[in-house]
């Protein structure tokens, strides 16, 4: 593999100034121009679409059709959904309509927040440059792209790439590792996004305090996924298996440890072996569709968690240290203070957690960081509804795996110790947009609000008064559950009283029917 080629740390200062300059010009401020650089961004990939796959090949020793599927055509999907839709983005919003301030024109307006530093990381050396990259140029930013160092062939092609299809004025790629990244920390920027580890997460948003700089991180974590006994068990096997072991589960939302209860525990597994073994048939097939462990020190930190085990294999197993390869495994009866439990995985090892039941799963998700995804595999609404209501985490997907994030239209991002921000979309150029209020007053809205100027008097304290709403809404007897309550006893009270009223009517009805006949 080839060596990367460090951007020299006296550069970096003058690639900051350099970008600064070009963001002060204004040209950013052209919603064109911004078209114009998502869709040269779109042709960048398209055109070296091959390049790509052969750099993630390298780095990772993907299969092409993962490398397709997840980063390059989901690249070019996030570019062109942002060309799309810029232009709407974009224009200023009216608040709601406020008969007091209407005259007074009050608008949003969205404008760039300025030169900004996005850090990539190595499991989607591409996805994850593309993703936040669309939205802050959408948003009109000027922008330093900071790859990661464990992809050195994905870096090194978007250096070369980037000024023949994009404006070297506006967006520049750093190459480097801890000294360059050190480097960037140290210079003022307008908003940085790092995606990565909470570790070096702490270490990010530390440094950016020195400038009062914002930061966006996405974080990941420990994604759960309940299993209900009652939903269809080869559609949840196929789908899970998938989620975990793509891109060799190097994946910021892959499932990271399933919750199944305890007597259902035999009967899952067993669709989970008949899923794996269409999956892979044979060792070689295996060994074939895995993509590897990024690197030396990732091996022998995921096949360490796999050794300290407690649990039993029962698919997989396999390493492989010189290639970076562990086979796509599946642990069962794993316990809370298990190796597999103690931090994310970030590999392609499955533990099976036993829980006496529902309850028993939602406490253990609850006693733990919020994760950054949590899945639920059932066909019962309710059983979903519980879930969903019992836990927080960045995102909830019910029958599904991995895919949210490339979802047009729904934000990506965490809460808690899973990361801050969203970054996909819409929601990515909004973190990349600075909402300023604005307002412009006439001078006759003087005739309407000339009380607030002083000499203050009764006339204008009376006039103040006049303004506050007439009247409130009517006195809440107490909180919404015994409001509720209190309403349901009138409700049927009133019921009551119209079947009396209609019975008394009946009888007279009668009565009187009688006496004609």
């Amino acid at each position: 593999m080839a060596a990367l080629a460090h951007t020299p740390l006296e550069e970096i200062d003058k690639i900051h100034g350099e970008l600064r300059t070009a963001f002060n010009s204004g040209k950013t401020k052209s919603v064109a121009y911004r078209k114009y650089q998502l869709l040269q961004f779109a042709y960048l990939i398209q055109d070296n679409a091959k390049r790509f796959e052969e750099a993630l090949a390298q780095d990772l020793g993907r299969h092409p059709l993962e490398s397709h599927f997840l980063e390059i055509n989901a690249s070019i999907g996030e570019l062109m959904e942002a060309y799309k839709n810029v232009e709407s983005w974009a224009k200023p919003d009216k608040p709601s309509f406020n008969v007091n301030f209407v005259f007074m024109r009050p608008l949003t307006i969205k404008e760039p927040k300025g030169v900004v530093l996005i850090i990539s990381p190595f499991n989607y050396p591409l996805w994850l440059c593309v993703t936040p990259m669309a939205g802050a140029i959408a948003a009109g930013n000027a922008i330093v792209l900071k790859p990661s160092e464990s992809c050195p062939a994905v870096a090194s092609l978007l250096h070369e790439l980037f000024p023949k299809y994009l404006d070297p004025s506006l967006i520049r790629v750093v190459n480097g590792a801890i000294p360059e990244t050190t480097k960037l920390l140290d210079l003022p920027w307008d908003h940085i996004l790092y995606t990565g580890s909470g570790r070096v997460g702490r270490i990010v948003a530390a440094a950016a305090v020195k400038h009062l700089t914002p930061v966006s991180l996405e974080l990941g974590g420990k994604s759960p996924v309940f299993i209900d006994p009652s939903s269809d068990m080869q559609l949840a096997a196929r789908r899970l298996l998938w989620g975990k072991f793509a891109n060799a589960g190097q994946t910021c939302v892959a499932p990271d440890y399933v919750l199944v209860p305890r007597a259902f525990q035999d009967t899952f597994v067993e669709a989970l072996k008949t899923a794996y073994a269409t999956f892979y048939p044979e060792a070689t097939v295996a060994a074939q569709n895995t993509t590897k462990l990024v690197n030396p020190q990732a091996f022998r930190r995921v096949n360490g968690l796999l050794q300290g085990t407690k649990g039993t294999v029962v698919c997989g197993g396999d390493t492989d240290e010189a290639r970076k390869f562990i086979a796509p495994t599946i642990v069962r009866d794993v316990k809370g203070d298990d190796s597999l439990m103690s931090e994310e995985i970030f590999g392609p090892i499955l533990p099976i957690v036993p829980v006496e039941d529902l309850d028993e799963a939602i406490a253990y998700v609850n006693a733990h960081d919020h994760p950054l995804a949590l899945y639920v595999f059932t066909q019962n609404e309710t059983y979903k509804k519980k879930v969903f209501s019992s836990t927080q985490s960045g995102s909830a997907v019910a029958n599904e795996t991995i895919i949210i994030p490339g979802v047009p239209g729904l934000p990506f991002g965490g809460i808690g110790p899973s990361g801050t921000g969203y970054h996909s979309g819409k929601h990515g150029f909004l973190m990349f947009t600075h909402l300023r209020a604005t307002m412009d007053t006439p001078g006759w809205i003087d005739k309407i609000l000339g009380f607030r100027y002083p000499p203050y008097t009764a006339r204008s304290l009376q006039a103040l008064h006049s303004r506050l709403p007439r009247k409130l809404p009517v006195r809440p007897s107490g909180p919404p559950g015994a409001a509720s309550s209190a309403g349901g006893v009138r409700k049927w009270f009133l019921l009551a009283f119209a079947m009396a009223v209609l019975g008394a009517l009946t009888k007279m009805k009668n009565r009187f029917t009688g006496i004609r006949d």
